[in-house]
């Protein structure tokens, strides 16, 4: 029998952040991960977490974790006013800490197909899409061929796959890019994994797109370090 979306999810939040669900109001992990390159296989992610409207979670370096979770304690409700401090606490001066809006689909929009799977290392695709390797999801205009809009998977671990879609801004207000992110969730679904999708909340065109495609603005948050 498949596992449930919500299954899929907790294996697949278990392994990008080093435990799941939280321990705590406000918890804090070590893992091995944020000191290895993620899914580009380039770039470390010294600090990533997701906060539910019960509890959140904060993954860092194994070696920081200690400090970390002692600032936390120590600020107690007050915890977010540790987020500005987080770069220098984890070595990493000069970065900022970034949330957004974390979402996740369990059952995808009926909408139709907008485009065509394509590997990226393809020479006809963009090069924003190129460093997503596998399979990229790309629409071309009908009468000229030419690129309008596409998505990319960031491979996370054996269950994650985060959508990422970009659309021309010619080829905006067609519905273009809801189509795509609801054809890449039914692969990944179908495929046993799990679609989510992020954003910054003040971004309002992202956020029509992810409810119309089917991920629902459950509340839940999600932290990064860039």
């Amino acid at each position: 029998m498949a596992e449930s979306a919500e299954a899929r999810l907790a294996s697949h939040l278990l392994s990008w952040l080093g435990r799941w669900p939280a321990a705590a109001e406000v918890d804090v992990v070590g893992s091995a991960r944020r000191e290895r390159p993620g899914w580009d296989g380039r770039r470390v992610f010294p600090l990533l977490g997701v906060s539910t409207p019960d509890a959140t979670l904060l993954s860092v370096p194994r070696a920081r974790v200690a400090t970390v979770r002692d600032r936390v304690t120590r600020l107690g409700s007050r915890w977010r006013e540790l987020m500005p401090s987080l770069p220098e606490l984890l070595g990493h001066d000069g970065l900022h800490v970034y949330s957004g809006v974390f979402r996740w689909c369990e059952q995808p929009a009926t909408l139709s197909d907008a485009g065509v799977w394509i590997a990226a290392d393809d020479p006809t695709v963009p090069e924003w899409l190129r460093p997503f390797g596998h399979q990229v999801l790309v629409a071309w205009d009908p009468d000229t061929g030419e690129y309008l809009a596409g998505v990319g998977i960031k491979v996370h671990d054996e269950y994650g796959r985060e959508l990422a879609v970009g659309t021309e801004s010619k080829a905006r207000q067609r519905g273009l890019a809801r189509r795509l992110v609801a054809q890449a969730a039914r692969r990944v679904l179908d495929e046993g994994g799990i679609p989510t999708y992020q954003h910054d909340p003040a971004n309002v065109a992202s956020a029509r797109v992810a409810d119309a495609a089917g991920f629902p603005d459950r509340g839940w948050r999600s932290f990064g370090m860039g």
